[in-house]
C-alpha cells in the first residue's frame, strides 16, 4: 500500500481515518479539500484543480482523501488500494451536524483555511442522495479496477477500527 485513495459520502470520516493510517504507515495524506478550496470557500478553476490532482497523483506516495467525482477517474487510475467508507447516510448526516458544531466559526484541520466550518442544504441533500445516486457509479468503477488494485469496502465504523487494529500489525 503505498498510494491509498479513501473515498465516501460526506461524513463518512475519510479525513479521520487517512490521518489514522498516515500515521501507522507514515505516509503523506493528502487532504483534497485543502487543495480543492481556497479562502471563503472559493472553488479552484476546473483546468487548475485537473493539474493539481495530476501533480499530486505522480508523487511516490500518498494517503489522499476526498470525493471530487471530475477527477476520481485519474486518482483510481494510480491508486494500489482504494478504501470506500460505505457507511448509512444517517450516520453521515449525524457525523456532518456534530461537525458543525465541533468546529462553529473555524476550518477543519482537513480543510483548507479560512473556509469556516459550514452546514448548508445543499451539502445536506448531498449526503442524503449519496448512496441512490453516486454509490451506484463508484461501485461501478470499482468493479471496473485491475486484479493489482485493492479495494476494501468498510460499512460501519466497527470495520474501520478492525482494518487500523489489522494494518498496525503488519
Amino acid at each position: 500500500m503505498k498510494k491509498i485513495l479513501i473515498i465516501g459520502s460526506g461524513g463518512a470520516g475519510k479525513s479521520t481515518l487517512a490521518r489514522e493510517l498516515g500515521t501507522i504507515l507514515g505516509l503523506e495524506v493528502i487532504h483534497l479539500d485543502t487543495w480543492y478550496w481556497n479562502p471563503g470557500w472559493v472553488e479552484t478553476p476546473k483546468a487548475k484543480w485537473q493539474s493539481i490532482i495530476q501533480d499530486l497523483t505522480l508523487r511516490e506516495s500518498w494517503i489522499m482523501d476526498g470525493n471530487y467525482s471530475g477527477t476520481l477517474d485519474i486518482r483510481l487510475s494510480v491508486a494500489d488500494t482504494v478504501i470506500f467508507l460505505d457507511f448509512p447516510r444517517i450516520l453521515c448526516l449525524a457525523r456532518i451536524i456534530k461537525r458543525r458544531f465541533m468546529y462553529a466559526g473555524q476550518s477543519r484541520p482537513d480543510m483548507a483555511s479560512d473556509c469556516p466550518e459550514r452546514l448548508n442544504w445543499e451539502f445536506l441533500k448531498y449526503v442524503w442522495s449519496y448512496p441512490i445516486i453516486r454509490r451506484p457509479e463508484i461501485i461501478k468503477k470499482l468493479s471496473q479496477l485491475t486484479a493489482n488494485q485493492q479495494v476494501i469496502i468498510l460499512c460501519e465504523p466497527t470495520e474501520v477500527r478492525n482494518f487500523l487494529e489489522k494494518v498496525s500489525h503488519y
